[in-house]
């Protein structure tokens, strides 16, 4: 199949590629914001410019819903919607020219890996992930500020309010837990220490559980847009309408209900490991600051306390293993409580109380299954 049978196939038709000057000066510009917002990673600001430029870059017509800009991997290029002036084109250009930056092909010049993303000769794994590590890649190069947002009846706070929000959420939910660079250094360079690091922190067949549940919803949500341009092209609402809203309905509920079990999932898995892994007092004192803060990392949902109470039976749980280090160690399993003026156990007491307060009584719970 020819590539321009592939982007019809798309809904994209070129209308004009752009000027080399033009391609110049975008590859010029990520190239170097790249290198100051990763310095990390020893970037070459000259090499970097150097592969950008060598991108085709094209004006189209793209259909709705679709991305304002898309990387095309089998001829290497970028694609813009027509409509975006030529002063705003950087900024949607970098996430694609992070994409391009990923790229592993065989010697055949099939794409094998992309990122966070494996390609196989049957399936691709890790779609839904890679897409939102470069989004969170590129919302840090921008410099995008944190929003509270609102999406299949979830809320939650994230860099990125209108690409991928939802599985943001939940990648920066991981990224959290292990750590920002080893998440970006891993998607710009195709690396598996990524997905180690956290399958190391809690199992290869969490992570993986994970993985699909991220790409279980970036499916769902481009199923929503065709339904979506399906309903523009019917005048009259009749009985083939009603269905395609049933259809629309039945993603969003199915994305709503993947986000919140993905999210139980990553807190009880790795929270229970990390317990098992408390031998001093050091070790629980930031056990409990990280559990606290990954607070501000939650969706939250109407009837939804997984969270309150995972939190409130941990620091019970801490409370105990506190005693027990307090009085010789884990060897010594001491449970009484010595001084009940010990200004941990009066903080461990204050937030217990603080979370019991706000759950409900009446509630119900989006458990892990």
């Amino acid at each position: 199949m020819s590539i321009e049978s592939d982007l019809r196939k798309d809904g994209i038709q070129v209308t004009e590629k752009l000027d080399i000057s033009i391609v110049n000066n975008i590859a010029e510009s990520i190239a170097n914001k790249l290198c100051s917002t990763f310095p990390e990673f020893n970037l070459n600001s000259t090499d970097l410019f150097l592969r950008l430029s060598r991108i085709d870059m094209y004006k189209a017509k793209m259909p709705n819903g679709m991305s304002e800009a898309n990387y095309f991997y089998k001829n290497s290029s970028i694609y813009f919607n027509e409509d975006i002036p030529n002063e705003d084109l950087e900024e949607f250009a970098i996430h694609e020219c992070i994409h391009y930056l990923q790229e592993i092909k065989d010697e055949k010049n099939s794409l094998i890996k992309l990122g966070q993303c494996d390609f196989t000769e049957f399936k691709v794994y890790g779609m839904g992930l890679n897409e939102a590590a470069v989004q969170l890649m590129t919302s840090k190069i921008i410099g995008i500020q944190k929003d509270s947002v609102k999406y299949y009846g979830i809320n939650f706070s994230t860099t990125s309010p209108s690409y991928y929000p939802v599985e943001c959420a939940l990648v920066e939910q991981m990224a959290y837990l292990v750590g920002y660079n080893t998440l970006f250094e891993s998607t710009l360079f195709s690396t598996n220490e990524f997905k180690e690091k956290f399958a190391s922190s809690t199992s290869e067949k969490v992570f993986l559980a994970i993985q699909n549940a991220i790409d279980t919803i970036l499916y769902a949500e481009e199923d929503i847009i065709k339904l979506n341009n399906k309903l523009q092209e019917i005048d009259d609402r009749n009985k083939k309408t009603d269905n395609i809203i049933k259809k629309i309905d039945k993603n969003k509920e199915k994305i709503a209900l993947t986000f919140l079990r993905t999210q139980n999932l990553i807190i009880s898995s790795y929270f229970d490991a990390e317990f098992n892994k408390i031998f001093n007092l050091d070790k629980l004192e930031n056990y409990r600051n990280k559990l606290t803060k990954f607070k501000d990392y939650i969706g939250t949902a109407e009837g939804y306390t997984f969270y309150n109470d995972y939190y409130i039976n941990k620091m019970e749980d801490l409370e105990e293993k506190y005693n027990i280090l307090e009085n010789g160690g884990l060897e010594t399993a001491i449970y009484k409580i010595e001084s009940k003026e010990n200004k941990f156990l009066k903080f461990l007491h204050t937030i217990k109380n603080f979370f019991l307060k706000k759950t409900k009584i009446t509630q119900y719970n989006y458990k892990k299954g």
